[in-house]
């Protein structure tokens, strides 16, 4: 699903050049379940910004699926990221004057293939049928990471990257949303999550 030889990325911020990757080859079947783990500053959310296609590498291979991300045109991997990727944040990134069935439908509007899951279902499976019609203040930090995951399984992606999902959260909360990762998992969505925590 995913294989990745040396990719390479250095920001330049004013004078300063920051190495943030160099060199790493990773490769993920379909249906695995990887957690990448490594210290502050070891470029694990650029990795999971390059594998989203929100970022593009200075040097190195990636292919998704079988094809290679450096020939596909802004409009392919636009296309590629709404129909094939979903993404959980650690800062949920919900609209804040939105019900959580409105923020879980957000992704359509990007959407060319048509082929999605009613959120209400999706709102549901992640245990808020009865939430809804709430918006992010009214929820909790745990309730928030359900309708992040709802909203990034909208379009029926193939891959979940979830970018430090749990960090936010209460050891309680985080169990329940890595159990709902695993849930997807066992579904045969391909999941890669960067976290710190080894448990």
């Amino acid at each position: 699903m995913i294989e990745i030889n040396d990719l390479r990325k250095t920001y330049h911020m004013g004078s300063v050049e920051v190495l943030a990757l160099q060199g790493v080859s990773l490769h993920v079947e379909a249906g695995d379940f990887v957690a990448i783990m490594g210290a502050s500053g070891s470029g694990k959310s650029t990795l999971l910004q390059l594998m989203g296609l929100l970022d593009t590498p200075d040097s190195g291979s990636y292919k998704l699926a079988g094809r290679e991300v450096a020939n596909l045109t802004q409009d392919e991997m636009a296309s590629v990221r709404s129909g094939t990727l979903g993404f959980v944040f650690q800062q949920f990134n919900l609209l804040a004057r939105t019900s959580a069935e409105e923020n879980t439908a957000l992704p359509l509007l990007y959407s060319e293939s048509g082929v999605h899951t009613d959120p209400r279902l999706l709102l549901q499976q992640v245990g808020l049928g009865e939430r809804m019609g709430h918006k992010p203040n009214e929820m909790s930090g745990g309730q928030q990471q359900r309708v992040a995951i709802a909203r990034a399984l909208v379009n029926n992606p193939r891959v979940v990257l979830a970018d430090e999902p749990t960090g936010n959260l209460d050891s309680k909360s985080s169990e329940e949303i890595v159990g709902i990762l695993e849930g997807l998992n066992s579904r045969g969505i391909t999941v890669v999550m960067v976290t710190h925590e080894p448990d």
